[in-house]
């Protein structure tokens, strides 16, 4: 589990093909990673990837062809800068939302100009990933976790402050260029428990039992 605050950037070293059509990177993080051990959870532009070799600040981890269908690690190139969050530790401060760094889909920015103090980034989404998009709720773009300050079916428009434009990949990205999306997870289960042609099991949910208790 992530929070969406990046730590900071990292650099793609190496790519290479792995067994079964997957994937292996070699990462060198911006920042100390002395803590960081094989196993350890580390999400890459939003895609949660498991470490399975480390040395100083350089690790490597496999993508599997899911996550490769799924993202755009699978563009990723030699020299590339990637954002970079270590997993979320339950002493931590949750300052942005609860993100588990499983990748629903991409995103196409449209574009991206400076409003007042900000940047105003509009992406455009396929409807399946627009569904779960709610005018101030939350969204992970490349992993960032970002507020939404509007939203139809088919985009959506974020204003982005200085510093996150400046730590983040975000800023180095333009019209035309694919990001990864991560949708709130809280939406996604309240859909699929509302969900099942108005059957339920014993003792769930349904629309009938929200109105009964007041809810709608």
């Amino acid at each position: 589990m992530f929070t969406g605050i990046v730590e900071g950037f990292g650099q793609i070293k190496d790519l290479r093909p792995s067994a079964d059509r997957g994937r292996r990177i070699c990462v060198e993080a911006g920042f100390a990673v002395d803590d960081t051990k094989v196993g350890d959870s580390i999400a890459v532009n939003g895609a949660c990837l498991t470490v399975v070799t480390i040395e100083g600040r350089r690790f490597e981890a496999d993508v599997a062809p899911e996550t490769l269908s799924k993202t755009t690690l699978g563009n990723l190139r030699a020299g590339e800068k990637v954002n970079l969050e270590r997993a979320l530790r339950f002493s931590d401060r949750l300052g942005g939302h609860l993100v588990t760094g499983h990748i629903d889909g991409t995103g196409v920015i449209q574009s991206k100009k400076n409003t007042g103090n900000a940047v105003l980034v509009t992406i455009g989404l396929p409807r399946d990933l627009g569904r779960y998009m709610v005018k101030k709720g939350s969204v992970a773009v490349d992993g960032i976790s970002l507020t939404i300050n509007d939203c139809s079916p088919t985009h959506v428009a974020l204003s982005i402050i200085p510093h996150t434009v400046s730590i983040t990949t975000i800023g180095l990205r333009n019209s035309g260029d694919a990001v990864n999306i991560e949708t709130d997870i809280i939406g996604k289960y309240v859909e699929h428990f509302l969900s099942g042609s108005g059957k339920k099991p014993d003792g769930g949910i349904d629309m009938e039992f929200l109105a009964k208790k007041g809810f709608m």
